[in-house]
């Protein structure tokens, strides 16, 4: 019996340990004892209690919100969500943004510099690796030579295109950046913003940087290695793992929209803003440019979709094209003046006139609630 009790730890070993510990005998009375018992093949170690009976001192818990685990959670998704909106919010009121004209466009290719000799194509939007080779435009020698295969061709050809969108989208964010540094206002106004990765939005950055104004990027985390164009202010430098956070900063800051030639992630961002102005849950007016109609109008066919019935004739109303930098900065500085500076002057002019403090729409941020930021612009349907 005593040689059982032994192997399998049954209660009256440990009854006999219990003892022990309470009397401070043993081989290491007052110094606390550990023991462990056996359950099957599971070894379950015994809590080391001094000799006081005072558990051991336990170490300080981290705050909520320094605990990594928990805010990486999926139960922090919801603080996660939020940082997303209020982190943005305090960078652009601390830097003085009003609202913003966004660039979309192809970024699976370089600028001009590097298409003067090969236009080089990324294998994913935004990314910093090459495509494979096979998907690469073809050079003249390997072309001369038969060695191109018929894809390699088209994109030969579509790269002298392509690297025109990336000048023109720079040389339209240089005329639009001069202008609006002309502009008086305590805050900065129709500021160049883009989704921060290289191709069309490296392009629209630059043009900003060289023409002395500050400049937008968010940037978007994926799963593949990638990184900002060097022209983003670096004040004004987002990364924001979810796409609706970003999506949300662009509808909500953008008085203008300029849809350069690209792919699914611009057509997706170009459809949105078109599909919430349409429906009317941004009730704001924005100018939206769809930027080279050669390229776009063998993408899709929208005159269809009103042949069709699909959209309105008026629908077509809600967007224009261009397709030089200077046709473009024309058409933004109409709209923008048209539906935001005239009204915003002669608002300021009414209030003067009837000694009232005039209402600054650069005072938007300032302050705000909730109510502030679904109304009136933005997320509200009219009644």
């Amino acid at each position: 019996m005593k040689d059982r009790e032994r192997r399998t730890g049954t209660p009256a070993t440990a009854e006999k340990m219990n003892r022990e510990t309470a009397h401070g005998s043993g081989t290491r009375s007052g110094a606390g004892v550990a023991s462990q018992s056996k359950a099957g093949s599971e070894t379950v170690p015994r809590a080391v209690i001094p000799g006081d009976g005072a558990p051991p001192p336990l170490d300080r818990a981290p705050l909520a919100y320094e605990n990594l685990g928990f805010l990486n959670s999926s139960d922090g998704r919801l603080i996660r969500i939020v940082s997303e909106f209020l982190e943005p919010l305090a960078r652009f009121r601390r830097e003085q943004i009003q609202d913003t004209v966004v660039f979309f466009g192809s970024a699976r290719f370089h600028g001009r510099e590097e298409a003067d000799h090969a236009l080089e194509l990324l294998e994913n939007t935004g990314s910093t690796q090459p495509a494979p080779s096979e998907e690469q435009p073809a050079m003249a020698l390997e072309i001369a030579a038969g060695r191109a295969t018929e894809l390699q061709r088209k994109r030969a050809v579509a790269a002298v295109e392509m690297a025109r969108y990336y000048e023109d989208a720079r040389r339209l964010a240089q005329l639009l950046t001069q202008w609006t540094k002309t502009i008086p206002s305590r805050k900065h106004r129709f500021v160049v913003t883009s989704g921060g990765g290289p191709g069309i939005m490296e392009a629209a950055n630059r043009g900003a940087h060289e023409a002395g104004g500050k400049t937008i990027g968010m940037n978007i985390l994926l799963p593949f290695e990638q990184r900002p164009n060097p022209y983003i202010t670096p004040s004004l430098n987002f990364e924001f793992h979810y796409f609706f956070m970003r999506k949300l900063w662009f509808a909500y800051l953008a008085k203008a929209l300029v849809v350069f030639p690209g792919g699914f992630g611009t057509l997706d961002e170009m459809f949105e803003i078109l599909t919430l102005t349409q429906t009317q849950k941004v009730t704001k007016r924005i100018t939206v440019l769809i930027y080279g109609p050669e390229y776009w109008k063998k993408v899709f066919n929208l005159e269809a979709l009103v042949d069709t019935g699909a959209i309105s004739p008026k629908d077509m109303k809600l967007f224009q094209y261009a397709d030089s930098p200077e046709q473009a900065f024309e058409l933004l500085k109409k709209g923008l003046t048209e539906n935001y500076l005239a009204a915003e002057a002669a608002a300021s002019a009414a209030a003067h006139s009837d000694n009232q403090k005039p209402v600054h729409e650069e005072d938007l941020m300032a302050g705000w609630n909730m109510d502030d930021f679904l109304d009136p612009e933005f997320a509200k349907t009219p009644k």
